[in-house]
């Protein structure tokens, strides 16, 4: 027996230890649409990292000390390093502790997903009281970080082994909690920062400190309800099948071998390049549509209902952000990992070329609806990855694998907002309407999902030499 995994009673009966894998494993007739909502809950709290673009002024101002209605264009751009630092410190944590996630069962993993990330904002709060941004970046950035990594790979790897019938539908409902958490997180956080602000007290700590506190119920309560499935569970009646294209295979690859693949590195690439081109966007979604659309003002009542709509523009994104998670994903069982990555490139690639127009004929309503479908596409390419490696490498140890392939998105942390937030300081600093600051950047975001493009028409079928034996 395992150490640590059980303790022993009288006769010696086992009793699993709450947290253990072992006290996670499902009784017979267990219905696995129980699983879900725990998922779900755990992702839309860690997701609130994608609200983050409403922190980005108040932060700033309390931070370095200046007004929110002054120009805090430098300042916004050294807080969001806790925005990519938080991301690619998911990534980097989800591949390093992947193994462990899948030896150490969803329940543990997500509690202490929740001490990081909680602790994190709990951190980030005193960071902002203390006008210590280095404290900010640590503690929402690299210990937040962390804790979303955790929070992230363990409910999609239990999902894919209860719904090995339609992985896809099943990572897009884990993954779509994850992109949703805009739509309570940034609506939530501005109602909370307008409750507490007073004078040069933005209201951010507080609000941290209150969404903290809500998250952990939340999170606490899906680490209590997850559980994983019998070894050799099956659904009644489902039968392993090899289809679409050759693109599914029956074998499995251990993770020591799978990421040594050419495959794995395309489908590295081809993350890279998906969320790369939609992250930065997200990253600055509040400030970008109120600095395109709104323009500026003193007034603090109109400086107080910008905020607002720009807060509604991030909430918007999330929707779709969260149900293109769940409908790319589920289209994906249907047609194949591999074509719906095509439609994500050659369309969003368009859209984005038509993202400056809107903004130059000054309509908001053409420009939200095709960001919106850019972001859903972002989303389902989250959703997409874990089939599409169950896919390529089977069901063995995809945690793990999803887990280091996650690295992309770490790399594409600091891709994606660098070049965004270098190009459209650099055009402001030049002169530059801000209304028109961003617009160059769009066409290379376009650039970025043609490089995806080509990764995703080389990947192939595994070699058989790669298969566990």
């Amino acid at each position: 027996m395992p150490q640590g995994s059980s303790i022993t009673e009288g006769n010696d009966t086992p009793v699993p230890h709450f947290l253990d894998r072992a006290a996670t494993v499902a009784p017979l007739g267990f219905n696995r649409w129980f699983v879900p909502p725990a998922a779900i809950a755990a992702h839309m709290c860690i997701g609130q990292v994608y609200g983050f673009s409403v922190f980005n002024k108040p932060m700033a101002a309390e931070i370095f000390n200046k007004p929110l209605t002054g120009n805090l264009a430098a300042e916004i751009s050294q807080v969001q390093w806790a925005y990519s630092i938080a991301l690619i410190m998911l990534g980097l944590s989800a591949a390093v502790f992947g193994k462990w996630v899948e030896r150490s069962g969803p329940r543990k993993t997500i509690v202490i997903s929740w001490l990081c990330f909680c602790g994190g904002l709990l951190l980030g709060a005193l960071g902002v009281r203390l006008k210590s941004l280095p404290l900010v970046l640590f503690g929402y950035g690299f210990v937040g970080g962390i804790g979303m990594g955790l929070g992230y790979i363990a409910p999609v790897s239990t999902l894919v082994k209860w719904f090995p019938d339609r992985p896809g539908m099943a990572t897009g409902m884990a993954i779509m909690g994850f992109g949703g958490g805009a739509l309570i997180g940034s609506p939530l956080a501005q109602m909370l920062m307008d409750f507490f602000k007073a004078d040069a007290d933005t209201g951010a700590t507080h609000t941290l400190v209150i969404m903290a506190l809500i998250y952990s119920g939340f999170m606490l309560a899906g680490a209590a309800l997850v559980r994983v499935p019998a070894e050799g569970w099956t659904p009644p009646g489902w039968k392993p099948s090899v289809k679409i294209g050759g693109m599914i295979s029956a074998h499995s690859v251990p993770v020591d071998s799978a990421w040594k693949t050419p495959q794995f590195w395309f489908l590295w690439l081809v993350l890279c390049m998906n969320v790369s081109a939609g992250i930065g966007v997200l990253g600055r979604a509040s400030d970008m549509f109120q600095d395109m659309f709104l323009g500026s003002s003193t007034d603090a009542a109109q400086i107080r209902a910008t905020a607002a709509i720009g807060a509604g523009f991030a909430g918007l994104l999330s929707i779709f952000n969260m149900g293109g998670r769940f409908v790319w994903s589920s289209v994906s069982d249907k047609i194949g990992r591999k074509r719906v990555y095509g439609i994500y490139f050659i369309l969003g690639a368009v859209l984005y070329a038509l993202l400056p127009w809107a903004q130059q004929t000054q309509s908001p309503v053409a420009f939200v609806a095709l960001a919106a479908v850019i972001i859903s596409m972002y989303g389902g390419g989250f959703a997409t990855i874990p089939a599409y490696l169950k896919d390529m490498f089977g069901s063995y140890q995809v945690g793990a694998i999803h887990g280091r392939l996650i690295t992309a998105w770490s790399m594409a942390a600091v891709i994606g907002p660098l070049l965004l937030n270098k190009l459209y300081a650099s055009r402001v600093a030049a002169g530059v309407p801000k209304a028109e600051a961003y617009n160059g950047t769009f066409y290379l975001m376009g650039g970025l999902l043609a490089v995806g493009l080509v990764a995703n028409l080389l990947v192939r079928p595994v070699d058989s030499r790669h298969h566990v034996k």
